[in-house]
């Protein structure tokens, strides 16, 4: 029993990353969360889920994102605007290998600190 024993005592990974994400939001840093809208692993229904225990209020409603005349997927925006929660229209678990270029403009838009595509 000591494979049980050593991970029961297994103290360096956290159950939730909501504190960290309140430290960021505090701290003014931008956040993106994002959830491919057929995860199986991680549905969208999961993130919007652990996002509804922060309490903040929405600030821009749900919203569709295009890239080449198509739906990319929707985005909401909490708090002061530093929350923003996209999903990724046709994704999986592991966005980039299933949507590559909803992908790539998802992180595009994260980095250059712009809204995604209408």
């Amino acid at each position: 029993m000591l494979g049980s024993q050593v991970i029961s005592e297994w103290q360096d990974s956290p159950s939730t990353i909501l504190p960290i994400i309140t430290e960021l939001l505090s701290s003014g840093i931008q956040v993106w969360i994002y959830s491919g809208d057929v995860d199986g692993r991680v549905p969208v229904t999961s993130s919007r889920y652990s996002i509804n225990q922060l309490k903040l209020p929405v600030k821009t409603s749900w919203k569709p994102w295009s890239i080449e005349d198509e739906v990319g997927g929707c985005s909401v925006i909490y708090g002061d605007g530093n929350l923003t929660f996209v999903t990724v229209r046709g994704a999986g678990h592991e966005v980039p290998s299933y949507q590559p270029l909803r992908a790539l403009v998802l992180v595009q838009s994260f980095l250059m600190g712009k809204q995604l595509p209408a």
